[in-house]
């Protein structure tokens, strides 16, 4: 059977144990995490809702820069009053206020790689086959330099001999940072329409009209007041000619009455 080959890299420590008793070759890994202090980042970021085309969104910015979020999940949520809702129930005018929440922690991560087995062949200074639990074998890579402790004495990878039961141990420690992001989007809805702006002009439209409605019933009740200056078109000089005419005649029968009573002359 073909010999598989697997590089294992030394990162802080290697300690190889060899024995002469009979051991079961197995490969066991362990990994355990120390958490170091995290760091908490806000940032609050505030636009004004410009156009919504499907899952397009355009949105000036506080400073005035018009920003375009492309491809907006429809799980995205919004929290408007109250109420969630999706990236097609925004409507332009919406303020969006969202809030990004980074939290940043280091970590150590600290993987113990245990490896025993039957030294199948030796490949001074650099490797050694082992044969495994399951019948396998596989390639391990020695680090240079590398001394191995073999019944109480220390040997190097010269020192390995075909049918010696090891045991190696891999113990790799390596700093990891871990960033989450929590976001969250607020919004609130639009002003209301311009009609309730209206409604103030409407109001003192009506009350400047009221007046003229009295100044034009006032000459309908005062008409017998106001005679025309003018007579009309229908009238002449011959209905006063007849008026003087008549007071003369009433005024010479008068005189002729009194001249003929007794007491006259």
């Amino acid at each position: 059977m073909k010999p598989s080959k697997l590089n294992i890299l030394f990162a802080t420590a290697l300690v190889m144990l060899f024995s002469s008793a009979v051991m079961v070759g197995q490969v066991k890994t362990e990994t355990s995490t120390a958490q170091g202090q995290a760091t908490v980042e806000t940032k609050v970021e505030r636009g004004e809702v410009v156009n919504v085309s499907g899952d397009d969104l355009v949105v000036k910015m506080e400073d005035g820069q018009i920003r375009n979020f492309p491809n907006v999940p429809e799980s995205a949520r919004i929290t408007v009053n109250g109420q969630q809702l999706s990236i097609h129930d925004l409507k332009p005018g919406m303020k969006l206020e969202r809030t990004i929440t980074t939290t940043t922690t280091p970590q150590t991560v600290t993987t113990v790689k245990t490896v025993t087995g039957r030294v199948f062949q030796v490949m001074p200074p650099t490797s050694v086959i082992l044969t495994l639990e399951d019948g396998t074998n596989q390639q391990f890579t020695i680090p240079k330099g590398q001394k191995f402790n073999v019944d109480g004495q220390e040997v190097d990878a010269f020192g390995l001999k075909k049918g010696m039961n090891i045991s190696a141990t891999k113990i790799v420690t390596a700093p990891e940072t871990v960033i989450e992001q929590e976001r969250k989007v607020t919004g609130q809805m639009p002003p209301p329409p311009a009609v309730e702006a209206i409604q103030g002009p409407l109001l003192i439209e009506k009350k400047a009209t009221q007046p003229e409605q009295v100044a034009q019933a006032q000459p309908q009740t005062s008409q017998p007041e106001t005679a025309p200056q003018k007579l009309p078109k229908t009238a002449g000089e011959l209905p006063l000619i007849g008026l003087v005419g008549t007071m003369v005649l009433l005024l010479g029968i008068v005189l002729l009455v009194r001249s003929r009573a007794p007491g006259w002359r």
